[in-house]
């Protein structure tokens, strides 16, 4: 009777045995039971003899390891009295560190890339460069809600926590809604993005996106606050005539209508709705629209005017394959891009002289250093950018994305 041990050794890859040459007629098979950790295995393989009629058994002894081995029994068997070709009877048998009747496993390690990996696509789902600057809206809207010191009370941070929440909301909703209708674009232009990079499904992509706009109602619901309400009904709407590929609608396939869509989505579905929130909800005050708040209406149409145009400079190539009319299409990328730097310069020039009308000393000075800095930030910026070069287009157009963040800041301060 032939014997064989097979040994699956700790760290090892697989290991194969092959017992000793036993011809017979029939089928061979190999039983394995596990019994957990540190226990030995046994099977017997019950084999016919051809000459004799006598039934053998063949007796292996299987250690499992704790990573998945790889044991295979091979028997060959003989020619018979009745065929001389040689037949050959594999039987495979995986040993996984967790057998099939114990509780399974999974390696931590493996549980924490699967986070990770999952938090990085959500990262990029939202488009970083578009949520800090929402985050720094709803700041400088609250403070620009702010008329005496004494304002800065518990009321207003909670007041502000839950109104930056509402807003990163929507911002996810922004985001995500133009991915999904724009995934074929996206395969040209921005390929990294996780709806074109197949990194996400469409319907996973649909359950994030109809969340967070669900949420959003629900906050402002929760808060009684009708000026959040109106705005986030307005801005879903903007974003949707903006993007949905449907008769009548798909601005964004005009340059005209694709710029008034942007500039009437963030300075006024945003600014307004959250400062009256603020207003009126936190500070339990009546609404007012004073000198303050027309400037930050003023300054931020011209800046997502910018952004509206920048926007498809990069993308022109994308853009022509679908049919889309941008701007950059029609009269180039070159012509485009020095349009937006000079209605930059113009916009500081303008922001430079209301805030020389400002009664308060500090105020004045605030306002036209900073934006005399920004103004010279941008032309010094703009000279280094490689319209040829994608990756350089796209690094100033989220230079311009910071220059707004600085911009919400120094809005609270015009006065």
């Amino acid at each position: 009777m032939s014997s064989m041990l097979c040994a699956s050794i700790y760290g090892g890859s697989s290991i194969k045995t092959v017992p000793h040459y036993t011809p017979f007629v029939g089928e061979s098979y190999l039983r394995s039971k596990q019994y957990g950790k540190n226990h030995y295995a046994t099977s017997y393989v019950p084999t016919l003899w051809h000459k004799t009629g006598k039934i053998q058994k063949e007796r292996c002894v299987m250690i499992p390891s704790h990573h998945n081995l790889e044991h295979i029994y091979r028997v060959n068997n003989g020619g018979s009295t009745f065929q001389e070709t040689q037949r050959r009877y594999d039987v495979k048998a995986i040993s996984n560190h967790s057998s099939e009747y114990g509780p399974q496993f999974q390696d931590p390690k493996s549980i924490s890339e699967t986070i990770k990996n999952e938090f990085d696509i959500f990262y990029r789902f939202i488009r970083p460069y578009t949520t800090i600057p929402a985050v720094t809206l709803v700041t400088s809207m609250s403070l620009l809600a702010l008329e005496k010191l004494s304002d800065l009370s518990p009321i207003f941070f909670i007041g502000w926590l839950k109104l930056l929440v509402a807003s990163l909301l929507m911002n996810v909703f922004h985001c995500g809604f133009n991915q999904l209708c724009d995934i074929e674009i996206d395969k040209i232009n921005k390929p990294h993005l996780p709806l074109a990079a197949g990194e996400w499904s469409y319907t996973k992509g649909v359950i994030v996106v109809a969340s967070s706009l669900i949420l959003c109602f629900l906050l402002a619901w929760i808060e009684g606050s009708w000026p959040l309400f109106w705005g986030f009904l307005f801005a879903a709407m903007l974003t949707s005539v903006y993007s949905v590929d449907l008769p009548l609608l798909r601005w964004k396939k005009s340059a005209l209508l694709a710029a008034a869509t942007i500039i009437t989505n963030v300075p006024v579905a945003g600014t307004l709705p959250y400062y009256f929130h603020m207003q009126t909800r936190v500070f339990k005050r009546p609404a007012t629209f004073p000198r303050p708040l027309i400037f930050c209406v003023a300054i931020l149409s011209l800046y997502f005017l910018v952004i509206a145009l920048f926007k498809d400079i990069p993308d022109i190539e994308g853009d022509k394959e679908h049919g889309v009319q941008s701007l950059s299409v029609i009269l180039g990328q070159k012509p485009v891009f020095w349009i937006c730097i000079s209605l930059l310069q113009m916009g500081y020039g303008a922001t430079i002289l209301a805030g020389a009308t400002s009664p308060f000393l500090w105020s004045k000075l605030i306002t036209g250093l900073g934006h005399g800095i920004l103004a010279l930030a941008v032309w010094y910026r703009s000279k280094s950018v490689d319209l040829k070069n994608n990756d350089s287009i796209q690094s100033f157009y989220k230079f311009i994305w910071k220059i707004i963040i600085v911009e919400f800041f120094l809005i609270p301060l015009f006065r």
